[in-house]
């Protein structure tokens, strides 16, 4: 921006706003009073400001409310932003005065200044279309925000479903791929039961298909809109067929299967449909960071650890130790999983701080929920091409641990008792003499049922080893 300025004029007064700026005073009041954290909007909420904005203006045409003329330039100015246009025009800070005016503002005034250079007007005159008269028609920020919030949740889910939909395949598919391989189970990090690497692969699939439900089963909470609720929730200044109106203008943009909200008011006290489906996000992020460390787990080595399996080597891992290759996409899962948890923290918490009939701490909600939907949408997906593909098993030193683990004598006990088979099983590890090997020098039981007894295979299986 050059050093120009023009002055606009707000209820607290004149202020000197750059020339060329699309935005205008009443956003830069908010960037002046929150220079805090220098993180502005994200896209996605962005777009669902706007997205309400277009959707009032074409309620508006159709009610006669607004005049044509002024709703189309509203919507032509609201598709250029949706089109990547005025992106670094939105600047308020996350951090914010409560409610969201300030980004509410923001995006009325880049609308309203666009919308009246197409009419042949300046930037800062507002006129004819004016921010709050036309941009922000039968709208109040309590009840633009809070629908932004369903709506860009929403807009990011597809993204988040096929990220973790593509996660949930690649997984399955190496649970196929492994299932001819018995390795050994660990329980509290120590020896346990024979698994087979398929079984653990499938069952780290079918974890995330559970999480994966829940998340949209949260999300269709999120379909129900406020909009038309206005300054508290009852509608004061909106004409009546204004809800039904704009829910089939966003559906019209969004396909979203958004719904009129039966009880407007509840919609706007409440932020508990956007804190769930936070929590329901954490909670998939806690199940994908068990995941990711257990493969990390696994990959441990590969001379001082478990070598089970090999991941894909996508960069060096050390810059002192030659030829080291660290799990790194593992890695960077376990950290967004880590964000994504606080920022659910953080959401609970704004959730709870609603007061009355509102819920100031909006901004910040919108903020943290989206950034953990796009993250998690984005790690799970790099996981799965980066990572999960690639994974290899290594079979021989999964058959090499199996025969070691001293849990193997479980499988004695239904034949010679548990007191017995836990001799076994510390006299294997004292001596360092394998179970299998240990029976048949100790004649523990009839050569001709030793390998059907500690049948390995079998045991990853529901049933009695050494019985039909």
């Amino acid at each position: 921006m050059s050093n120009a300025t023009r002055i606009e004029k707000d209820p607290l007064g004149e202020l000197a706003v750059p020339a060329d700026a699309m935005y205008g005073v009443q956003t830069l009041r908010a960037v002046q009073n929150f220079p805090i954290s220098g993180i502005r909007p994200l896209p996605a909420f962005v777009d669902a400001v706007v997205r309400i904005k277009r959707a009032a203006a074409l309620t508006h045409k159709e009610t006669g409310r607004l005049e044509a003329r002024l709703a189309d330039a509203i919507v032509a100015a609201a598709d250029e932003v949706l089109g990547g246009r005025w992106r670094d025009q939105f600047i308020v800070d996350v951090y914010q005065a409560g409610a969201g005016t300030s980004h509410n503002m923001n995006i009325n005034e880049v609308l309203a200044n666009r919308a009246n250079e197409m009419l042949g007007s300046e930037r800062g005159k507002y006129s004819p279309v004016h921010p709050n008269d036309h941009v922000n028609m039968a709208q109040s920020t309590n009840d633009v925000i809070p629908t932004a919030i369903r709506i860009a949740c929403i807009a990011q889910l597809p993204q988040l479903n096929d990220s973790i939909q593509s996660l949930i395949d690649a997984l399955a598919k190496k649970g196929r791929e492994f299932d001819g391989i018995v390795k050994a189970g660990r329980t509290h990090l120590q020896d346990a039961m024979p698994i087979r690497l398929g079984q653990e692969f499938t069952a780290f699939a079918g974890t995330l298909a559970r999480n994966l439900k829940r998340v949209n089963q949260a999300a269709d909470y999120l379909r129900d809109l406020g909009i038309g609720g206005s300054a508290v929730g009852t509608g004061v200044n909106v004409e009546p067929q204004y809800p039904a109106l704009m829910v089939k203008y966003l559906n019209t943009m969004m396909d979203g299967n958004l719904r009129p909200g039966s009880d407007r008011i509840q919609l706007m006290q409440s932020m508990g449909d956007a804190a769930a489906f936070s929590a329901a996000m954490k909670v998939l992020a806690l199940d994908l960071s068990k995941i990711a460390s257990d493969l990390r787990i696994m990959v441990s080595g590969p001379r001082t650890g478990l070598d089970e399996i090999t991941l894909p080597a996508v960069q060096p891992g050390s810059s002192i130790m030659p030829g080291k290759i660290n799990p790194s996409i593992a890695e960077m899962v376990n950290q967004v999983c880590f964000q994504i948890v606080g920022l659910d923290a953080c959401v609970a918490a704004a959730a709870e701080h609603g007061q009355l009939e509102l819920n100031v701490m909006m901004p910040v909600i919108a903020y943290n929920v989206l950034l953990a939907e796009h993250i998690l949408a984005t790690a799970s997906r790099t996981f799965a091409e980066k990572c999960v593909a690639g994974i290899q098993a290594n079979a021989e030193q999964c058959a090499y641990w199996v025969e070691r683990s001293a849990a193997l004598a479980t499988a004695l006990a239904p034949q010679i008792g548990y007191a017995k088979a836990a001799d076994i099983s510390k006299r294997s590890v004292k001596e360092g003499v394998l179970i299998r090997d240990l029976v048949k020098r100790e004649h523990v039981l009839p050569d001709s049922e030793i390998d059907d007894v500690l049948d390995l295979k079998r045991m990853t299986e529901i049933g009695v080893p050494g019985t039909h």
